[in-house]
């Protein structure tokens, strides 16, 4: 997924970010560089603290785990491509 991120000069001369689709994630570096490895880490922090909030509120204590479906089209055959059994 791709995140949008607004970046402001300071005074100081450092760069602050927020993330548009988490307003949670801020930070900030010394330059666009640094600013960006601190966003990485601020959208990780927030979305892992969003899943075990998540996970808290409407976990019921099922295990969940993935599940895989496979589905196979079944041959159907024509009439007159099926053999005579003989008993």
């Amino acid at each position: 997924m791709e995140y949008t991120i607004r970046i402001k000069e300071n005074k100081d001369g450092w760069l602050s970010g927020q993330c548009e689709q988490l307003p949670q994630a801020i930070s900030q570096g010394k330059d666009l560089d640094d600013l960006m490895e601190n966003m990485k880490d601020a959208i990780e922090t927030v979305l892992a603290y969003q899943q075990e909030e998540y996970r808290k509120k409407y976990d019921s204590g099922f295990i969940v785990k993935p599940l895989s479906i496979r589905h196979e089209a079944k041959r159907t055959s024509k009439t007159s491509e099926r053999q005579p059994v003989y008993a």
